[in-house]
Order: structure tokens, then C-alpha cells, then sequence
């Protein structure tokens, strides 16, 4: 377990550029799949900002295995296992 001390972590609105640079990729704006690590979304601008981008944009997120999966598309989603 890594332990996040606060002084280590951005505000959301002091690194706005790192999100936009997320959304601005080829796949985001063709409505594909993008990732990150959840260790180096809460580092950058947090976990809560993170999920109220998405979910502004009307995307989708998953988490699993330490990564951030975030489907690009406004579509209804179905998962088939």
C-alpha cells in the first residue's frame, strides 16, 4: 500500500493542463479508450476531479488493476461477462 502524504498532492485546479492533455488525445476525441494509472490521476488532480471530468463529458469510467479505463463514448454501455 503507498501512502500519499498531502504535501505531495496537486490541487485540481492548479494542473487543469494534465486533464485537458487526457481529453485532447486521438482516442478521446474519436471516441476511444484512454487509461491511466488511479496512482497518477490522484497525484495529479485527484480522484474526485477526475470522475466529475468523465462524468461532465459524459463518458464512462472503469477501475481495475490499479488503472483508470476510460471509454470515450456517450453511448449506453453494456458489460458482458
Amino acid at each position: 500500500m503507498q501512502i500519499v502524504h498531502t504535501a505531495t498532492v496537486r490541487h485540481p485546479k492548479t494542473n487543469p493542463s494534465w486533464c485537458a492533455r487526457i481529453f485532447d488525445a486521438k482516442a478521446a476525441r474519436t471516441g476511444g479508450i484512454v487509461r491511466r494509472v488511479v496512482r497518477d490521476v490522484e497525484r495529479e488532480i485527484g480522484r474526485p476531479a477526475f470522475v466529475s471530468e468523465v462524468s461532465r463529458r459524459g463518458f464512462h469510467l472503469v477501475e481495475c488493476g490499479g488503472q483508470f479505463i476510460v471509454i470515450c463514448n456517450a453511448g449506453k454501455m453494456i458489460v458482458h461477462t
